[in-house]
């Protein structure tokens, strides 16, 4: 098994390396959203490396609750950022409560590709570390089962009207869906990221 130390260089590197070989199609995001989208892109490709080598080689690494609120504070003050804050070239007075319509006409390829891949991959995957730090953080008896799968539909859609209403993006329900997903996608990806992760 390689050492904890080893595992924590490997991830560093290759998750640098990644990042940096794949900028310039993070830089092109930049002409749809804010330039914040840059770090939230590195934090999340980082974590995601790091959890993957620990896993795979059988380390584990120790964060206490304070932290990883901390974490999931300034995670969504960006993600907030990336939401509200647009490029001064875009408008947004449309919206969409056909379910899967939006969805639909990315896979057909009436977009182009980064423009769908980010539109769905990116709707589901920013949302995933919510499931996981709600099922990390919050203790199993407040978490019953109508607050864990209510109140992230309850929240998203209050973002979607949010948007629209101040024009800083399309209401959506296919949004609505991608992100819901995700959460619920945390959810179930927690007990994985519990072999790797010790809350101290």
């Amino acid at each position: 098994m390689i050492s904890k130390k080893w595992a924590v260089w490997l991830s560093v590197i290759v998750s640098q390396g990644l990042f940096a070989a794949l900028l310039p199609i993070w830089i092109k995001l930049f002409n749809y959203l804010h330039p914040v989208v840059l770090i939230v892109v590195w934090f999340c490709l980082t974590i995601f490396i790091f959890f993957l080598i620990f896993l795979v080689t059988g380390n584990t690494m120790s964060i206490s609750k304070p932290v990883l609120s901390t974490i999931l504070f300034f995670y969504s003050c960006s993600l907030l950022v990336l939401l509200f804050f647009r490029p001064s070239n875009q408008e947004y007075q449309t919206y969409n409560l056909v379910p899967f319509k939006t969805i639909s006409s990315y896979l057909s390829g009436e977009v182009s590709f980064l423009i769908a891949f980010y539109n769905i991959a990116a709707n589901i995957l920013l949302f995933i570390p919510f499931g996981i730090f709600a099922m990390i953080i919050v203790s199993k008896s407040s978490a019953n089962n109508i607050k864990r799968f209510g109140l992230p539909i309850i929240m998203i859609t209050m973002i979607e009207v949010l948007q629209f209403l101040t024009k800083r993006g399309s209401l959506d329900v296919d949004d609505l869906i991608l992100n819901v997903f995700g959460v619920y996608a945390g959810y179930g990806l927690s007990r994985s990221i519990k072999k790797v992760l010790q809350i101290d």
